[in-house]
């Protein structure tokens, strides 16, 4: 049976239910209610479960209504955005969104990481369906919003499509998808890491990868992004490429950072055995 263990500090009570699917202890967290017996942990789970879900489906939708809102803006208004304005404003929201949500659902907003993470087992395979769920539904709802809002003239398909042959768009969806969940390995799955900045991290990596291949494949990395579109414009054309290519570059570099993950202690844990730290005066003995 999972157990529940409470903290108490200065921020409150912190809610740890140790059952392999749920952790809540991170920061200040702010569960709805705390349970008092094991026979309230049926409830308290269901609620906080809801949360985590509920918010992948907000922040994806709030990411794909402003995201493709600068595609939209360069569209209608010849090129007034360009592609650093992309790059730029996508890294912000993918930041300030993690900023906003990382305590509560952990802020996949994305299918493909959160594949990613389960396949590391960073994350519980059991949530994988009711988060891809909610992050393409968000996608669909923003992408519907937005066809509403911008309609006749105004109506182009704000998706992402091959700008030049699908291996082209297949290969560099895959690499620079690869590249984000390396940098997103690093600075969220590895104890060792410096935290705080994470999503500032997380942001500029989003960044550089629209520059690099967003006259190529779109710079999707993320099949909700291009999922949410083409079913609201059912345009399905090479909406593989945005499935297999940032699945399996999310896959991937989540796995080529484990490489680089010899431990799960801290950084601080690691050290405090060091010679150094037991009055020695070196670093290491013959």
């Amino acid at each position: 049976m999972a157990q529940i263990s409470e903290a108490t500090s200065n921020r409150g009570v912190v809610l740890d239910i140790k059952d392999g699917d749920l952790n809540i202890n991170d920061h200040n967290p702010t569960p709805s209610f705390v349970p008092k017996t094991n026979e309230d942990l049926g409830p308290c789970v269901t609620v906080l479960l809801i949360q985590k879900v509920l918010a992948e489906l907000a922040g994806t939708f709030f990411l794909i209504f402003a995201g493709c809102s600068t595609k939209e803006a360069n569209l209608d208004k010849e090129n007034v955005v360009t592609l650093p304005g992309t790059a730029l404003a996508w890294g912000l929201l993918v930041m300030v969104l993690v900023y906003s949500l990382r305590h509560i659902s952990g802020s996949h907003l994305n299918p493909a990481v959160t594949i990613a993470f389960a396949s590391c087992r960073k994350f519980s395979w059991k949530m994988v369906p009711a988060y891809i769920s909610a992050q393409v539904i968000g996608s669909t709802l923003a992408s519907g919003a937005l066809r509403l809002l911008f309609n006749g003239k105004h109506d182009h398909f704000l998706g992402t499509a091959p700008g030049g042959s699908d291996v082209q768009s297949l290969v560099m969806e895959f690499m620079i998808t690869l590249f984000l969940l390396f940098v997103v390995s690093s600075v969220v799955t590895d104890n060792r890491a410096v935290k705080k900045l994470a999503p500032l991290v997380i942001g500029a990596t989003i960044s550089v990868n629209v520059l690099v291949a967003g006259t190529i494949s779109g710079a999707s990395m993320n099949p909700a992004r291009s999922l949410g579109p083409a079913i609201v414009w059912h345009h399905y054309k090479g909406l593989w490429i945005y499935i297999v290519g940032p699945i399996s570059g999310a896959i991937g570099g989540a796995w080529l950072y484990n490489i680089f993950r010899p431990t799960e202690k801290s950084l601080h844990d690691i050290t405090k055995s060091w010679p150094l730290h037991r009055g020695s005066g070196r670093v290491c003995s013959a």
